[in-house]
């Protein structure tokens, strides 16, 4: 499917991502720090050629520890350079002074900081996360000077929060699987893998809704009814007063959602609700549907907020810095400003 730019006037930059590692670097910003007591190490490694799951598996073997002692915040690239926390359960004080030669010995990857911590690190525990990329293949300072334009456009309009093509597999399908199993026209025997194929559906679905949301107004307008976030608390509610509502979404307090279609979805009401039920209808398929495939559904951030953005040319190549929260993807922002998919 193709997404709409939020700056589909301003040109690109093109150019490629991810040549090496060290070329995408993806910093997690935690949630909180580890306090230096309480049964479980907190360890700060960076990693290169391997998945967060990948390693997980690999910690739990060296370590002796079953996968359950063992926790993480997210999951990140393999194709990057990436700095992660993990915890590992560890209430005998066994590992203090040995964890990080054994880890960086045994697994490959290098151990930047141990401390302790009281509870355990599980998904969601971050506040999301930093990445620096180097865009190569273009002329430095024609890229850098694109790049900032793109970027002054950014800030103030935001970028509607689109699920990446990495969702979606190697071979950009797996939502068509997904669709497949709601409808009923196919079946898959392993429960994780039913789950994580509906979940490309709901990806795609979310991604449909941001896309005909951009067509009635490029993020430019809240609407009557929308299910709304507030980007300080993370609170969620119902929009009633459009005047009021309006006018902090133009001062960057809230958001809209854009739904994850399933049974148990918060749903948006009037106009807003209508153009959610629309994409449904479009797809030709239900909630019901989806909750009988087991997508119980949640909402989404709606837009992305850039604040943070760096940008410095190098030699053939620009290198553009920013922030965003959990769940959001890099390759969201960075397609506008490369526009050459």
């Amino acid at each position: 499917m193709e997404l709409p730019y939020i700056t589909p006037d301003l040109p690109g930059t093109g150019g490629s991502i991810k040549e090496k590692p060290g070329y995408f670097i993806v910093e997690e910003l935690p949630l909180y720090l580890p306090s230096g007591k309480g049964d479980h190490l907190y360890v700060n490694i960076v990693k290169e050629g391997m998945t967060t799951l990948e390693l997980h598996t690999r910690l739990c073997e060296i370590l002796g520890k079953r996968p359950e002692e063992i926790g993480y915040a997210g999951l990140k690239d393999k194709k990057a350079r990436t700095f992660q926390t993990f915890s590992v359960y560890d209430s005998q004080h066994i590992l203090d002074n040995s964890i990080k030669g054994i880890v960086e010995k045994q697994a490959g990857v290098r151990v930047f900081d141990v401390r302790r911590h009281e509870n355990k690190l599980r998904p969601g525990h971050l506040r999301g996360n930093k990445f620096i990329v180097k865009i190569t293949g273009v002329d430095a300072d024609e890229a850098a000077e694109k790049a900032r334009r793109i970027a002054s456009r950014i800030e103030t309009t935001g970028v509607p929060n689109y699920y990446g093509p990495q969702r979606f597999g190697a071979s950009g399908d797996n939502h068509f699987r997904g669709r497949d199993i709601v409808l009923g026209e196919s079946s898959v025997k392993q429960r994780w893998k039913r789950r994580f194929l509906v979940a490309a559906y709901q990806s795609h679905l979310c991604n449909r809704y941001l896309a005909s949301r951009m067509d009635m107004g490029d993020l430019k307008n809240m609407l009557d009814g929308d299910v709304a976030k507030k980007y300080d608390t993370g609170g969620i509610f119902m929009v009633n007063d459009l005047d009021r509502e309006q006018k902090r979404y133009e001062d960057h307090e809230i958001s809209f959602t854009a739904p994850i279609y399933g049974s148990r979805m918060k749903q948006a009401t009037g106009p807003s609700g209508e153009l959610e039920s629309a994409v449904l209808e479009n797809e030709g398929v239900s909630l019901e549907q989806l909750g009988k495939a087991g997508a119980g559904g949640t909402r989404r951030l709606g837009r992305l907020l850039v604040s943070d953005i760096r940008i410095k040319p190098l030699k053939q190549s620009v290198r553009i810095s920013f922030s965003l929260p959990k769940g959001a993807y890099a390759t969201t922002v960075l397609r506008e400003f490369m526009k050459n998919g």
